[in-house]
């Protein structure tokens, strides 16, 4: 490799104007913390991976939101793998990131597009305290009794730990309006990366947003983690029958829409796909 690469991408979209843009930087050898930092508030998006090369088809992998380091990051996944793809292309890419080994499978659609399928490493969940959720229900200004009785709030984990909070009506996830630094405080004290906010429109299709405040962000436009982390969840609480199969909508309150696949196996690690395109810096 003659240098250092970085490159940009939307992911889970087909146009540009959707889906959650995402930094791909590609080199020999990974930068340094600070450096990795500085680049990815440069960017400016959500999430920026860095990736280097360390055996054939392995790639060390870091997530740098413009705030901090994250430990997992699905969407600036997709958007390695579709990158790595455009210059390797089909096969199975093996990234090797701070929770675990996460591959993953890009191929090439009978439409000419790429689209890539990684795997979690393997889910947990934990419940959430009642004070926890009280506090976060106020943030949002939402009520218990909004909630859906069907999904029961909980902590879940892919890779990253999400609150998880399903609403009984559409119209209650269209109403996200919460006090930034306030989010930000409980999401630092118990360990959370985004709320997994959701309703569901039937038994395979839900609707998603995700405030990131601890990226430095008010809200993600399509969260491949959050989504690994819910499709674990399901499975976990009996809520769906494994094998399955769910499709996430995300971003569209945004003016960003986006579309999640998700593959939920009997065991193991969850399938999250979507596809990935260029953008402009």
């Amino acid at each position: 490799m003659s240098g250092p690469t970085l490159l940009r991408y939307t992911a889970f979209s087909e146009r540009p104007e959707g889906g959650n843009p995402a930094g791909v930087w590609i080199g020999d050898a990974l930068p340094p913390a600070a450096e990795m930092q500085r680049i990815a508030a440069e960017v400016g998006y959500s999430e920026t991976a860095f990736l280097a090369s360390s055996g054939e088809d392995r790639w060390t992998m870091r997530y740098y939101s413009p705030k901090a380091e994250v430990s997992f990051c699905g969407h600036a996944t997709i958007a390695s793998g579709v990158a790595l793809a455009e210059s390797h292309g089909e096969r199975v890419f093996r990234l090797e990131t701070r929770v675990g080994e996460v591959p993953v499978a890009v191929r090439r659609r009978e439409d000419g597009r790429w689209l890539a399928t990684l795997t979690s490493v393997d889910p947990d969940w934990r419940p959430v305290a009642a004070e926890i959720l009280d506090r976060a229900l106020g943030l949002l200004g939402w009520s218990r009794g909004e909630l859906d009785s069907s999904l029961e709030p909980g902590v879940a984990y892919a890779g990253a730990w999400h609150l998880v909070i399903a609403v009984a009506a559409r119209s209650v996830l269209a109403r996200l309006d919460y006090d930034f630094d306030q989010l930000l405080a409980l999401a630092r004290e118990h360990d959370l990366t985004t709320l997994q906010l959701i309703w569901r429109e039937d038994e395979a299709t839900f609707h998603a947003r995700d405030p990131f405040p601890i990226g430095g962000v008010v809200e993600d436009p399509a969260t491949g983690a959050a989504a690994a982390a819910l499709g674990g969840y399901l499975r976990a609480r009996g809520w769906i029958e494994p094998p399955g199969e769910i499709t996430i909508h995300q971003g569209h309150d945004m003016g960003r829409p986006s579309t999640l696949f998700v593959s939920i196996p009997v065991d193991g690690g969850i399938e999250v796909s979507g596809t990935a395109v260029s953008i402009a810096p």
